[in-house]
């Protein structure tokens, strides 16, 4: 029997290359085929189902990950995938673990503080998986405030060893996953005393567990936090905390790639800039920025194709109910979406560039961009996280009722996802660090030295100040240049403005703190112009295939016109467009909706993304969604029985009326 696809004819409408889409989004076309191998690896294997994830007990579901995790390292093994591949694997399994901070932050951190010594006895280790390692930073009293951090690490000259301790309750470490029950050693952050001189914050190779039965080693407290928001989700990693009473460890234990502390107790600086450390901190908010735009993508996929399938209203004569779809209020919340997780997915192949080129240039002891690309890459982890936190809950109401369904898949993505709104900085305490770079950009603007990267529009202030927005007619705003000059002109009177208003005050500090909320609406103007103008620098690339770079400008437009729908109280009070400008704008983004109809589902195809992956019955490929749902709802545990367990103890009294009054 031919399987059914209720999306055909939608995908009939297409009007561009799918496949070269596919291409597109994934960055390259060896890109899209690793991608689309592995993810049809991992959607094949049995033991890689997740079907009942958010079924099962918080120890049913541990268990499932450590089996799913084992699994995943024995078919790279077998099948001898390279890194790449092995990392898409871990993707495609789709189940947070202790795997993914022995990738992602245990090796970075070494790589990054590590000498070339502890980098040849330690990562060999870690990449052959003979030890399991985590990142032990956040406190339970401190998380973005490093400087804050309270765990000591105290220099023994006589035993060469540093002791370390947790001297309160809120220095016990909090958070780092994998560190609950599996890690056998961390990355510890603790405080350098020296001859009882504090040195601040430095990094520990610590070991944690024994190697033969992962029992914690003397002196140290560990266990996991307990359950964490939503079912499944993030529950089936094991975030810890953990206490240290005067725990010993060699003193070459000490990461000592930028300082070091000699045999006498001396602390020194290594030859070593400091500034390389920030080349693995560009790392991972590029990836943070990668994974925003895929998470985003998955809810958008989602709630297009259900959009697509979902009828309700507007029959006429008994005809078929419109699809939901086809409303204008179903298009104005959904589509900007679908645009943001293209622009978010192309600043962070952008992204990708500028970590390379901004590694290279460390190594050659270039330092003069990384105060633009630490604002940068922070501003853009703040304003892409925000979005799609966001979005993704607005995709599940655009689902309606279903959506709150465990089997939507949307209530479980949007547990996993919201915490990338505050690891690896809260996004307001970053975007603060941006207004702050932002307004030492201004002060610079008349000593003659010259904005970079990001920031060099801000080096035509004295045209951006003053320019009129060229806008007539709506289609006037379908112009890359109008746009980016919009953009550039608000970013630029918002950092400005700022500016001004800070030096007001006697003390730089008060300005600052009082006018912290403006700092950070200043930062988030600059970071959109960021996006903005890097989705039109893609779209002047060597787009193969018919009609995708059409269908790209469609996005990128509705993409930069929605942002100004929603900031047009900005654009209009720092004077970049009239109000008469903000109603063309929004005249043109309906136009542009309209353009975009007819491509939805195809739009979403292109992300290439299994059934398995997607893991929504709303969002399958054939659209067979009603079916589906029905014959899920019979699988609950609950339905393993007519009668429900508890009968005869509570309902039965209660209908038999055997349920008496007490008297006092």
């Amino acid at each position: 029997m031919e399987a059914l696809d209720y999306h055909a004819e939608e995908r009939r409408k297409a009007e561009f290359d799918v496949k070269e889409m596919k291409i597109v989004w994934a960055g390259s076309r060896r890109a899209y085929e690793i991608s689309d191998r592995v993810a049809r690896l991992v959607a094949s294997d049995p033991v890689f189902q997740k079907e009942n994830r958010t079924m099962l007990s918080r120890k049913e579901l541990f268990t499932d990950t450590l089996k799913k995790v084992a699994h995943a390292w024995k078919r790279i093994i077998e099948l001898r995938l390279s890194e790449e591949e092995g990392n898409k694997l871990m993707v495609f399994m789709d189940q947070p673990s202790f795997a993914d901070l022995q990738w992602g932050m245990f090796i970075p951190a070494i790589k990054a503080n590590g000498s070339e010594e502890q980098k040849a006895k330690w990562l060999p280790l870690a990449y052959k998986v003979k030890i399991l390692g985590c990142y032990a930073q956040t406190e339970l009293g401190h998380g973005s405030n490093v400087r804050g951090l309270e765990t000591t690490a105290t220099f023994d000259p006589h035993t060469d060893e540093f002791l370390l301790h947790s001297p309160t309750l809120t220095s016990s470490k909090w958070w780092p996953g994998g560190m609950g029950k599996v890690s056998t050693h961390a990355v510890v952050y603790a405080r350098l005393i020296t001859d009882g001189q504090d040195h601040g914050v430095h990094a520990f190779i610590v070991q944690l567990r024994s190697l033969d039965d992962l029992s914690p080693l003397p002196g140290i407290t560990v266990g996991d936090i307990g359950m964490k928001f939503g079912s499944g989700a993030y529950n089936s990693m094991d975030n810890g905390v953990m206490r240290f009473d005067h725990v010993r460890i060699p003193r070459d234990q000490m990461l000592m790639g930028i300082s070091q502390v000699t045999r006498d107790g001396k602390y020194m600086q290594s030859d070593v800039p400091r500034q390389l450390m920030y080349g693995p901190m560009v790392y991972v908010r590029q990836k943070i920025v990668a994974d925003a735009s895929t998470a985003l993508s998955r809810a958008v996929c989602i709630a297009t194709r259900y959009s697509a399938v979902r009828r309700q209203f507007g029959s006429q004569n008994g005809g078929p109910e419109t699809q939901v779809i086809d409303y204008k209020t179903q298009q104005n919340r959904l589509f900007p979406l679908l645009a943001s997780a293209y622009a978010f997915r192309f600043v962070g192949q952008w992204l990708m560039w500028l970590y390379n080129d901004v590694t290279q240039k460390l190594q050659a002891n270039d330092f003069s961009t990384l105060p633009e690309v630490h604002a940068c890459t922070a501003g853009l982890k703040c304003i892409t996280t925000s979005a799609t936190a966001d979005g993704i809950e607005e995709c599940r109401k655009l689902c309606g009722g279903h959506g709150y369904l465990s089997s939507s898949g949307l209530p479980e993505l949007f547990a996993v996802y919201v915490p990338a709104c505050t690891y690896e900085g809260d996004n307001v305490v970053l975007l603060l660090q941006v207004g702050r770079f932002l307004m030492k950009t201004v002060s610079q603007l008349g000593s003659g030295k010259k904005p970079v990267g990001t920031v060099a529009y801000m080096g035509r202030a004295e045209h951006l100040l003053q320019c009129r927005c060229e806008v007539e007619r709506a289609e006037d705003w379908l112009k890359p240049h109008v746009l980016v000059e919009a953009f550039e002109a608000r970013a630029t009177r918002m950092a400005v403005s700022c500016a001004k208003n800070i030096n007001k005050f006697p003390k730089q500090d008060d300005g600052f703190a009082e006018l912290s909320a403006d700092l950070t609406e200043a930062a988030v103007a600059h970071c959109q112009l960021i996006v903005v103008s890097k989705f039109i620098e893609k779209l002047q690339q060597d787009i193969p295939g018919k009609g995708v770079k059409r269908q790209l400008e469609i996005l990128c437009n509705v993409y930069a016109l929605s942002l100004i729908h929603k900031h047009l109280g900005d654009f209009v009070a720092s004077g970049c467009i009239t109000p008469e400008q903000g109603a063309l704008a929004n005249e043109q983004l309906r136009l542009l909706y309209s353009q975009v109809r007819p491509n939805a589902v195809a739009l979403v195809d292109a992300f290439n993304y299994t059934d398995h992956y997607l893991g929504s019955i709303l969002g399958r490929y054939d659209g067979n969604v009603y079916p589906k749902l029905y014959e899920a709802a019979w699988k609950d545990p609950l339905n393993e029985t007519v009668v429900p367990d508890g009968y005869d103890e509570y309902i039965r009294p209660i209908l038999k009326q055997h349920i008496r009054v007490a008297r006092l």
